[in-house]
């Protein structure tokens, strides 16, 4: 069984919906230190003004240098205050779109989430996403899986508590993760590829690692033959 963990982002790039669309089982990594800065609480949209943050305001304070886990962080502002800006700001960005209201119907189901917790919002928005998309990897929280350990030790301790008989990494964990103790627990690793071809979309030049709503709101149902890669993942060990 292929799986693949991830932390939750904010209506992420496409990429993201590709890489859950490529495993069999997606583990959302919530239970580690939120850090600020990231694309947890945000993304980018493409305006007429060029691109833009829509960014969730959280409330974290850090505590012996550390910030709570992702799931733990409280989203600040009333749900009135930050929706009303980002429901504006995707209707300047998407609203000539041929597809827009898609998109913003898929925003705003994901956006009725009540915890007032940024990680319940955040996978709310992703399963809408992945309905609308087709894509049924089952989606579940790391949390479930109680594990001990940091780095490759806890990451190779969740893959064998979820049965994994192979890891798909996103590229940039190749700089961290210990290749050998993969092996060494007979866990094939891949790393993931992200190589996709532009769609038409508004304001000039195209730009892909934009929210994944951009796409949706362009191509509508066709936007789930828009989100695979063409390239291989790269196999790092058998």
């Amino acid at each position: 069984m292929r799986v693949g963990i991830i932390q939750s982002c904010y209506a992420p790039w496409r990429g993201y919906f590709d890489f859950i669309a490529s495993v069999d089982l997606f583990l959302v990594l919530d239970d580690v230190a939120y850090s600020k800065g990231s694309w947890r609480n945000r993304n980018q949209i493409k305006t007429p003004r060029g691109l833009q943050w829509i960014t969730v305001p959280v409330s974290v304070s850090s505590s012996e240098g550390s910030f709570p886990d992702i799931d733990e962080v409280r989203i600040a502002d009333g749900p009135k205050l930050w929706r009303n800006t980002h429901r504006a700001l995707l209707k300047e960005s998407l609203g000539e779109a041929p597809r827009f209201q898609d998109a913003i119907d898929i925003w705003e189901a994901g956006c009725s989430d009540t915890s007032g917790r940024l990680s319940p919002l955040n996978v709310k928005l992703i399963r809408g996403i992945c309905d609308y998309l087709g894509i049924t990897t089952p989606i579940v929280n790391a949390r479930d899986y109680p594990v001990t350990g940091s780095g490759t030790n806890r990451v190779i301790a969740l893959l064998k508590r979820a049965g994994a008989t192979c890891y798909l990494s996103g590229p940039a964990a190749r700089d961290y993760l210990d290749e050998e103790q993969f092996s060494e627990n007979s866990i094939r690793l891949e790393y993931k590829t992200y190589d996709y071809d532009p769609y038409p979309q508004l304001w000039g030049d195209f730009v892909g690692n934009v929210s994944v709503l951009d796409l949706i709101a362009n191509l509508g149902p066709r936007a789930s033959d828009h989100i695979r890669s063409k390239t291989p993942d790269i196999i790092a060990t058998p």
